[in-house]
């Protein structure tokens, strides 16, 4: 039988199986789903692509604020007081003495003598601008580290749009193969069905033994035991993709048959390539790797000076308005350096700290960059074994619906036995669960292995996020540091 007839018989039950519905007591409205459809509510819906977008906006915060600290700061400050002297102090007050020619001064008079403790308000008020000059690192590698958490952010994106893809693919592929098992249990219940009607009536004339009812009788239980299993499995399975989608749980699902076979044309050597240069995770592992030099630049500006230029203009009143009229104004424009000379090793502490934190993120990466290379291979050689199956499965079908054919036959006419056909009927209904299995592991397996490559998942907006483009384009004009 070719896979064009086989597609287009499961098409024709899935889509029964579809509009049979729920079995659950409360059924829900019909929804028809595509894959399309329901990657698009999935990216409408899904926490976790908000939480992924969220990941990316407070990384993006923290490269911004890390670039800005190479820029100018001003800070303003007040203050407001009251104080003197504990004990008076003598104060010795001033007179005014005429000049010829209209002129004066004012002296102290040695007469008038006082004693005060000089309580009164002071207020003070001062703008201070600074800029760093030189950090010894310190600002660089902060940066360094800030803009690796920002693309780390990105390929964290980018992976969880992929395992959303991934999750979304799989059940659906999931529920329809639960609806195609439905299918075939229901096809097991009806042949037994029709097997049993024949034994009674030949029973019913004396042709054939009770042991032979009896029998087709327990196998009709147990085929119809099965379907009951195989229909809760239908509806877990729905109830799962409607959590992933979006939709409420009781809505019934009416899919699209895409469970097919289509032939992967890649060899494993292109996949293996692909991954090295876009899977989200490996991605990552290099971002962190950089990170940590970041951090380690930090560390060691311990032992480095720092230059920073500042300017301040500062306004002094005493007994006067609490902003400060400008009674005395001083102003000062300097370089400040600062170095640490002794700390006890706390400096030398981190630096230690931070050199084993990078070979630990370059040990990760070397481990991810292994660890992605076989999930590649698990799912490509798990591909090509359900491959594999699916053509020796189909074969199987044709020649257990011929066997079936034939026991039916036989026993119609005496020549055969009841086990003869209830055995043929269970060899047939294996034969189209390992082919229906054989369909949806190759399918499956073919979504993993998407997943595995780090294949840039296409977002519903229609914009491919690929994490090494994205930051292309999103750093290219930023500063270096």
């Amino acid at each position: 039988m070719s896979n064009n007839k086989w597609s287009k018989r499961f098409a024709w039950a899935a889509a029964v199986a579809a509009l049979m519905g729920c079995q659950a007591a409360f059924a829900g409205e019909t929804v028809e789903l595509s894959l399309a459809d329901a990657m698009d509510r999935a990216f409408k819906t899904n926490p976790a692509v908000s939480i992924a977008n969220y990941g990316v906006q407070s990384s993006k915060a923290s490269y911004d604020a890390a670039r800005s600290s190479y820029g100018i700061s001003i800070s303003g400050k007040h203050n407001t007081g009251r104080g003197g002297a504990n004990n008076e102090q003598m104060v010795m007050r001033t007179t005014k003495y005429d000049l010829p020619g209209g002129l004066f001064v004012n002296a102290y008079d040695p007469t008038k003598i006082g004693y005060t403790k000089g309580i009164g308000n002071q207020h003070t008020n001062s703008l201070t601008a600074s800029m760093p000059l030189f950090s010894g690192g310190e600002l660089e590698g902060t940066n360094k580290k800030a803009k690796a958490g920002y693309k780390y952010a990105l390929a964290g994106q980018q992976k969880a749009f992929n395992q959303l893809r991934a999750d979304v693919t799989n059940g659906y592929f999931t529920l329809l193969q639960a609806e195609n098992a439905k299918m075939l249990s229901q096809e097991s219940v009806d042949r037994m069905t029709d097997h049993l009607k024949n034994v009674q009536a030949q029973y019913d004339v004396g042709v054939v033994a009770k042991v032979d009812l009896l029998r087709s009788q327990v196998e009709l239980a147990n085929a119809k035991q099965t379907y009951v299993k195989a229909a809760n499995a239908r509806d877990l399975a729905e109830a799962a993709l409607n959590r992933i989608v979006g939709l409420p749980m009781a809505t019934s699902l009416k899919l699209d048959n895409i469970m097919v076979y289509k032939p992967y044309e890649e060899s494993l050597e292109n996949c293996l390539l692909y991954a090295e240069d876009h899977r989200p995770e490996l991605a990552q592992a290099k971002y962190n790797v950089d990170a940590q030099k970041g951090a380690l630049q930090v560390a060691r500006s311990g032992h480095m000076p720092k230059v920073g230029l500042e300017a301040s203009q500062s306004f002094y009143d005493a007994n006067k308005s609490w902003h400060g009229s400008g009674e005395k104004n001083n102003w000062a424009v300097g370089v400040g350096v600062t170095m640490n000379i002794f700390d006890s090793g706390v400096t030398l502490s981190k630096i230690h700290g931070a050199e084993a934190d990078l070979h630990s993120a370059e040990e990760t990466y070397r481990d991810t960059k292994d660890a992605v290379a076989l999930d590649v291979r698990n799912n490509y050689l798990s591909l090509r074994e359900a491959e594999k199956r699916i053509e020796t499965t189909e074969t199987a079908v044709e020649q257990a619906e011929e066997d079936y054919r034939i026991a039916q036959l036989r026993y119609q006419a005496g020549v055969g036995t009841n086990t003869d056909v209830i055995d043929a009927s269970v060899a047939l209904t294996n034969a189209k669960n390992n082919y229906l299995q054989a369909l949806y592991d190759y399918n499956t397996s073919k979504t993993n292995l998407q997943n595995a490559m780090g294949e840039p998942m296409v977002a519903p907006f229609k914009v491919k996020v690929d994490p090494a483009k994205v930051i292309e384009k999103t750093l290219k004009n930023e500063p270096k540091g």
